[in-house]
């Protein structure tokens, strides 16, 4: 059975989920961590990708992405990073074979109605997992640089990020607040479903859009049974 096209759109975020093969752990230490970070850092600056959030767990990761005019950079830049991060860890425990699963998987996002959602999604993803009482406590997210404990000069910061606040103090405290909100359960299946199936995170609007620019039909994927691992 032929594998089904992955929908990548030019000037959109994705929320992007890559995992270890066979959930094998991808980052044993902080060094592994440090140079993936290292590496998104150089090429999403090569490529011109922007990068609005990221949370590297144990065994996978989740970045929310824009690539740009050249909808193809977003393949590329998850191309170099699974590489390079491979051949690090290999010659570090002195192992070969794959370190990734086939295939990453994305969403394009409707930025005015999910953008926000999706990155806190991905920033809270250590707290659901139990990891931290805090999701500003783990190390390997970029929520640390948005409530204001780290800089990260290479993060970009979107728009609806930026309306919580005048200065960097506002909006850091405005966005610590709104990540402590209650996240409606259905906010949570989008996000989850339209990962997992290639679909859109977006409404029936944001549909109608995209098959329009796209000229073809693209639907909303129904929900399905959620995965036990799909944190």
């Amino acid at each position: 059975m032929p594998r089904p096209i992955r929908l990548i759109l030019n000037s959109c975020p994705h929320h992007i989920i890559q995992r270890g093969h066979n959930r094998q752990v991808v980052f044993a230490g902080s060094d592994d961590y440090q140079y993936y970070l290292n590496t998104l850092q150089e090429w999403k600056s090569e490529l011109g990708c922007k990068v609005y959030a990221f949370c590297l767990m144990t065994n996978h990761v989740h970045l929310v992405v824009d690539p740009g005019d050249q909808p193809e950079n977003l393949s590329l830049l998850m191309k170099r990073l699974a590489g390079r991060q491979t051949r690090f860890v290999n010659k570090m425990e002195k192992r070969s074979g794959s370190l990734w699963e086939g295939r990453f998987k994305s969403s394009p996002i409707n930025a005015n109605e999910y953008l926000l959602a999706c990155c806190r999604y991905v920033e809270l993803n250590p707290l659901r997992a139990g990891m931290v009482e805090e999701p500003w406590q783990y190390p390997w997210s970029s929520c640390r640089a948005k409530i204001g404990l780290h800089e990260l000069p290479w993060l970009d910061l979107d728009p609806f990020y930026m309306s919580f606040g005048n200065t960097l103090e506002a909006r850091a405290a405005g966005y610590k607040t709104w990540l402590r909100e209650t996240i409606p359960e259905n906010e949570l299946q989008l996000i989850r479903e339209a990962t997992q199936r290639g679909g859109l995170t977006g409404n029936r609007m944001f549909e109608r859009e995209i098959s329009k620019k796209l000229g073809r039909r693209i639907e909303l994927r129904g929900p399905g049974r959620p995965r036990k691992s799909d944190k």
